[in-house]
């Protein structure tokens, strides 16, 4: 491995940390809350560790896959580490493995929190928390190409890393284009949302506190109710909306400015996603009816919120679906493993991923009946490669295993299935609320310190699509050459 140009690219990346530390700070400022020194020494700190590695000086710029792999996997964990100075410095979350879970929350856009009290957090803290998620939503990563597109030969490998999805597509052929063409499409998008939320009534911090929530389909919110403390329809179905436009693949957006209607209207993995999304909230809006008085569109208002936040792994709620029917409740823990689609914000396993194991399930259905017949499996009217089946298969192992071990891991600390299988799955698929101890109006604070760092590590696992974080347990990938 390349270890100087990994490092280097490392510090390229806190650099970029440190410098948007200075909004919070300025929010702190002027806000007040003396939370303003812990983010200046926080940043300070930040700044001089991301400055000494940039100026490692390495033999070559060759930038492979394994390097690509180890940047972003490092560059998370770094990231959320110095990202949690700022608390542990103002003391608000003293301890530093609290203040570590609660910034990978935030980075891998997760939503999790261990804060019993979110109103009690300073204004500027409070905004860095939410901000880590808006930051994170299309990756710290890609707004390092974004903004320095001369980070090393070869840097698709650092997209490709961390871009949720069996493949990365190139809008164009440039890899630093293709970076700031996404993060226009995402700053446009959340704009948009803004203006629809400032409309509303809202204030200009409450509006920006919820666009980063949900356009990074992070889902923290600086009241303790989350989005039900507006009480209100009308900001409940813009929020709902613009939660489940994030997550949608953003090439498709790309693809509509180019008028490539084509391409949008012979996407099924977008078919898919509209039509689970739609099927769930009014499957859900018919089983809670009851619960609502029988008003068919207040359910539907707040299956749809539910539902859109859920499937996309943002996190908000309008309501404690803890006390929804066993159905709606089951219903939901599905779309958990779900997600949304490759190329968006959301976490999950993915649609297209579904699709391909079921396709998959299929084929080989098709074998034991006709075991002399060739059976491909098509996408989009594509042939899907065997390599790509492969990788597809072997992500779903990996997830479940993972997923098993998390939960019987955490099982230590005695608390029910539910509370701990949720909690893994809500961790591992970037949601948020679990069910039972961890639903939309608990939190993680129960949690050992032991549990909290594997929760965490499902943060970035997830948020990582897995590989990238299995690959620094692998002796041969640190070898230099």
């Amino acid at each position: 491995m390349n270890k100087r140009l990994t490092f280097k690219l490392i510090g390229n990346v806190l650099l970029i940390e440190a410098v948007l530390m200075i909004i919070p700070l300025a929010v702190s400022l002027i806000m007040g809350g003396g939370d303003a020194v812990a983010l200046l020494i926080a940043m300070a700190i930040t700044a001089a560790v991301g400055g000494g590695l940039s100026l490692l000086k390495p033999k070559n710029d060759n930038l492979r896959a394994r390097e690509g792999f180890a940047v972003v996997s490092l560059g998370w964990m770094l990231v959320s580490f110095f990202g949690a100075l700022p608390f542990t410095f103002h003391g608000s979350i003293p301890s530093l493995i609290d203040a570590f879970f609660e910034t990978v929350s935030g980075f891998t856009t997760t939503g999790a929190t261990i804060l019993t009290d979110v109103e009690a957090l300073p204004k500027g803290l409070l905004f860095w928390r939410s901000f880590t998620h808006w930051v994170g939503g299309m990756g710290v990563l890609v707004l390092s190409l974004a903004l320095i597109p001369k980070m090393g030969a070869r840097s698709i490998h650092l997209m490709r890393a961390e871009s949720p999805g069996p493949s990365v597509d190139k809008l164009v052929p440039r890899v630093g284009k293709n970076a700031k063409i996404l993060y226009q499409l995402y700053v446009w998008l959340s704009v948009l949302m803004l203006i629809c939320l400032l409309c509303t009534g809202m204030n200009l911090y409450d509006a920006l506190i919820h666009v980063f929530g949900a356009a990074g389909t992070g889902g923290f919110s600086n009241y303790n109710a989350s989005v039900g403390a507006f009480n209100s329809a009308t900001v409940d179905v813009i929020i709902g909306v613009f939660m489940a436009l994030f997550g949608v693949n953003f090439s498709m957006y790309y693809y509509m400015l180019r008028r490539n209607w084509k391409a949008c209207a012979g996407n099924s993995e977008l078919r898919v996603y509209i039509i689970v999304l739609l099927g769930a909230s009014v499957a859900i809006a018919l089983n809670i009816l009851p619960q609502y008085g029988g008003r068919f569109f207040t359910a539907l208002r707040y299956s749809f919120f539910q539902v859109s936040s859920i499937m996309t792994t943002t996190g908000y709620a309008t309501a404690d679906f803890n006390l929804w029917p066993q159905f709606s409740r089951t219903l939901l823990v599905c779309l958990m493993f779900a997600g949304a689609c490759a190329g968006s914000t959301g976490g999950g396993i993915k649609i297209i991923r579904v699709q391909l194991l079921v396709k998959s399930m299929v084929r080989e259905i098709r074998r034991t009946v006709h075991p002399k017949s060739v059976n491909t499996v098509k996408l989009d009217g594509r042939a899907i490669s065997e390599g790509t089946l492969s990788g597809v298969l072997g992500f779903f192992f990996a997830y479940v295993f993972i997923l098993l071990l998390a939960t019987l891991i955490i099982s230590v600390d005695g608390f029910s299935f539910e509370t701990n299988f949720t909690a893994v799955v809500a961790t591992l698929s970037n949601i948020g609320p679990g069910l039972d101890m961890v639903g939309p109006t608990g939190n993680f604070a129960a949690f050992s310190g032991a549990s909290k760092i594997v929760l965490s590590l499902c943060m970035l696992i997830g948020r990582l699509e897995i590989f990238p974080i299995l690959m620094l347990a692998a002796p041969g990938a640190w070898r230099s050459y």
